[in-house]
């Protein structure tokens, strides 16, 4: 082997986003309590993943538009993920909480009691 390619410094990937992480934020959205008749849709962002759905609601857009439910970014210095919920109003993301799993970052998605991502 070429010591030309021995002292190249290893190329690292950043850990999100991923396939396999984004398959299962789908899947554990399709136990979500509320709007079970829409599809949302997860995207890879840098650094994680942003949830977006259709309006059915009408709240925050009349015309049932995609709008966007949540933003889940990884943070690798302190191994968590913070989660984000959209202010329609300013267009702004507000990070709602931290977590040390993604599991709790989806059944937070989930259960969504104060309606601040299900609008």
């Amino acid at each position: 082997m070429n010591a030309a390619v021995l002292r190249q410094p290893a190329v690292h990937l950043p850990a999100h986003p991923n396939e396999l992480d984004r398959k299962r934020i789908e899947r554990a959205l399709a136990s979500r309590k509320r709007y079970r008749y829409v599809s949302p849709v997860v995207t890879g962002v840098t650094g994680g993943y942003l949830v977006e759905s259709p309006c059915c609601s009408r709240n925050i857009d009349a015309e049932g538009g995609v709008i966007d439910v949540a933003l889940l970014h990884y943070d690798a210095a302190s191994v968590s993920w913070q989660l984000f919920r959209k202010d329609h109003e300013t267009g702004a993301w507000e990070l709602h909480g931290v977590h040390q799993r993604l599991a709790s970052v989806t059944e937070i998605l989930n259960a969504d009691p104060e309606r601040v991502f299900w609008q």
